[in-house]
């Protein structure tokens, strides 16, 4: 069996037919989907506020994020909530996934670099692919997929709840 310092814990699950996974370290916990308090002004990926345990959380639809067709509600759509630690800051989200599958362990020397496909492509927030089943996973650097932007406006968004 492999060392804990060989391998690490993810928590995978699907966008469209894409499989994904993000560090079991920053998902504090899975939710069934539920519609979001809408938020004036903000980005299209930005669905709204949710109540997770009295605090108000910003839900983001990953698949619009990451140039996607937007997520349609299934009863396998759950929403992760996650907390990601962003330079000193640790930012709250609910990330919507079309279904979560499982949490996996991968070795290390397994997770190759993004793919370089000779073009520019939007590809920094992908912190590693790992071949699986036949396909491919693809790990998100959270911290890498908002702009610093991004964050302060999801913090406003965090604030903008806690006082009401």
């Amino acid at each position: 069996m492999a060392g804990t310092s060989s391998e690490s814990q993810y928590v995978t699950f699907s966008l469209d037919n894409e499989v994904f996974a993000v560090p079991v370290s920053v998902v504090r916990e899975i939710l069934d989907h539920e519609d979001a308090f809408r938020i004036p002004h903000g980005p299209d990926y930005l669905l709204g506020l949710r109540d997770v345990r009295g605090q108000g959380v910003p839900v983001i639809d990953l698949r619009l994020r990451l140039g996607m067709t937007k997520t349609e509600k299934t009863p396998h759509t759950r929403a992760l909530v996650l907390d990601v630690p962003i330079g000193e800051k640790t930012l709250t989200l609910g990330l919507v996934a079309d279904r979560v599958y499982e949490v996996i362990p991968f070795r290390n020397e397994e997770i190759e670099g993004a793919p370089d496909i000779g073009v520019r492509w939007p590809s920094d927030y992908i912190a590693g692919v790992v071949r699986r089943n036949g396909g491919f996973v693809v790990i998100v650097d959270l911290a890498r997929l908002f702009s610093g932007a991004e964050v302060a406006m999801m913090g406003s968004a965090n604030r903008l709840a806690a006082t009401a």
